[in-house]
């Protein structure tokens, strides 16, 4: 926890709320994609935690290479009762961009990657390059999936290679934000691209707090 000059912590010193998690990063699962259709964390399997121990939960993605060109990344989630990943959920979506050559540059809302009550999978990036030396990294963090209260907020930032239709490539950042809209527990989520297989990469999930 950051401290002031006197020496007293921000929560000490009223500048942040104590119900604010300020535990240390536990990691709980790691799973290793190779050539894989998806990659699922659900709770109580293979060790995995998806309940109140946590009251956030962040995704780490290193290096996620797709097996198709052009392929986009996506997740949903699911509850206890329900395995079909088909979580109502409302989302907003803007991005950044940079061209290898130079040629053009831009950051802007997409409302072609939003969600409106929507039940599909959820667009996390636009279309990923599978070049050899391509992949995607970044982060996902859900808040209180647990809740059965309130509906489930999460936050999302990846950096991907982006392939434009004709070959030109651009560093493309993608900003995603949401509700999953249940007050139901979540406890499962799943990774996978919109076409074809997660050819490679890790992902890390961990608990904050606790």
């Amino acid at each position: 926890m950051a401290v002031i000059s006197n020496g007293t912590t921000l929560i000490d010193n009223g500048i942040l709320d104590a119900s604010i998690p300020t535990g240390k990063m536990t990691l709980i699962k790691t799973l290793t994609a190779s050539s894989s259709a998806t990659l699922s964390f659900v709770d109580g399997t293979s060790d995995v935690v998806l309940d109140d121990t946590y009251d956030e939960y962040v995704f780490k993605f290193y290096d996620i290479h797709p097996a198709t060109n052009r392929a986009i990344f996506q997740f949903q989630a699911d509850t206890g009762t329900n395995t079909n990943y088909n979580i109502t959920a409302t989302t907003s979506y803007f991005q950044s961009y940079h061209k290898e050559n130079d040629g053009g540059a831009a950051l802007g809302y997409n409302d072609s990657h939003d969600d409106a009550q929507s039940t599909s999978f959820l667009n996390l990036t636009t279309h990923n390059s599978n070049d050899n030396d391509s992949a995607t990294s970044g982060n996902i963090t859900i808040y209180q999936p647990s809740s059965s209260v309130f509906v489930k907020h999460f936050i999302s930032t990846f950096n991907h290679m982006y392939t434009e239709i004709g070959g030109d490539k651009y560093s493309w950042e993608d900003f995603k934000a949401g509700y999953f809209n249940t007050t139901t527990a979540l406890t499962r989520f799943q990774f996978k691209f919109d076409s074809g297989n997660i050819d490679s990469g890790v992902i890390k999930l961990y608990g904050i707090g606790g």
